[in-house]
């Protein structure tokens, strides 16, 4: 693996690397030296940064792997594929590349459709799946684009191709720290200006939208190819689903339909949509334990 100098916001005691697998360059970060390796998948408008708090608690224990997908932060973003099949075989790729699977591997928001298919297709890498805040296409996600029944305009607009490319260039802070992150956030300053600048970095970044508009046009033309994957190849590895207590369990009714192994749920009181930002010792401590029963059974 190639270790290389951060291009934004680090933390003491990571480490920065670049890995060309899958026909893309991804940018991850590394902490920790012993234990299971937890690979951490954020959600949007995030990038790894979303887990700065949450990773130093994980690597007193375990060793900890956290990405930028292709076209999102500071991985790759050519003219290429986009969108959930193509990003779960880079986590394939990026398991063999650093050669430490199988992996804990916890996903939340957007992403959570990425992780279940990286489960389902290559059960070999997973030791775990934990979704965070997270539904699938075929499964509820769509009704969050159901601006008619409380669902958000932003899902279908940054699924429409072309479109996030074209009016959102310049407007990264307004969107990011005027709307996005105070509607989904619900503890106040967990989320910091220094830290705003850092989003704002990396989606400021030229062809910075082509991953967002790839993950969200992948969940709207799904076509019922998730429910069908889900039915060829439920998850077999234990689940964790976390989420926050006034979201309506979208992340639990989701993965006991596409799940044959045990499901433990945990429900946060008093926090918003960006769990690892927010409550990132209650996440940790859920994660932990969780991860910690998994492992035990293996012996």
């Amino acid at each position: 693996m190639t270790t290389t100098m951060p291009y934004g916001a680090t933390l003491p005691g990571v480490t920065h690397h670049l890995a060309d697998v899958n026909g893309t360059r991804l940018h991850y970060v590394s902490a920790g030296t012993d234990g299971s390796l937890i690979l951490l998948v954020y959600g949007w408008p995030e990038t790894w940064w979303a887990f700065r708090s949450l990773i130093p608690l994980l690597a007193r224990s375990h060793r900890v792997l956290a990405l930028d997908l292709r076209g999102f932060g500071d991985s790759g973003n050519a003219d290429t594929e986009y969108g959930e099949a193509v990003a779960a075989e880079d986590l394939h790729h990026l398991v063999a590349h650093i050669g430490a699977g199988p992996v804990h591997v916890l996903c939340q928001d957007i992403s959570g459709g990425t992780g279940f298919r990286f489960t389902a297709t290559h059960p070999e890498d997973v030791l775990s799946f934990t979704g965070v805040e997270t539904a699938l296409a075929g499964f509820g996600f769509e009704a969050l684009a159901d601006v008619n029944n409380h669902g958000s305009w932003h899902v279908g607009f940054l699924g429409t191709p072309g479109i996030p490319a074209m009016l959102l260039p310049g407007h990264e802070r307004e969107l990011l720290a005027d709307w996005a992150f105070p509607l989904m956030s619900g503890t106040k300053d967990a989320i910091g200006e220094d830290d705003i600048d850092e989003f704002v970095r990396s989606y400021a970044r030229p062809n910075a939208w082509r991953g967002t508009e790839g993950l969200y046009r992948s969940v709207l033309s799904d076509g019922g190819a998730t429910r069908a994957l889900a039915e060829s190849h439920p998850i077999a590895v234990p689940v964790l689903t976390v989420e926050a207590a006034g979201h309506r369990g979208i992340t639990e009714t989701t993965f006991r339909q596409v799940s044959t192994g045990e499901v433990t749920a945990v429900h946060l009181d008093g926090v918003g949509h960006l769990i690892a930002q927010e409550a990132p010792e209650q996440l940790a401590a859920a994660l932990l334990e969780f991860t910690g029963r998994v492992d035990s059974e293996r012996g």
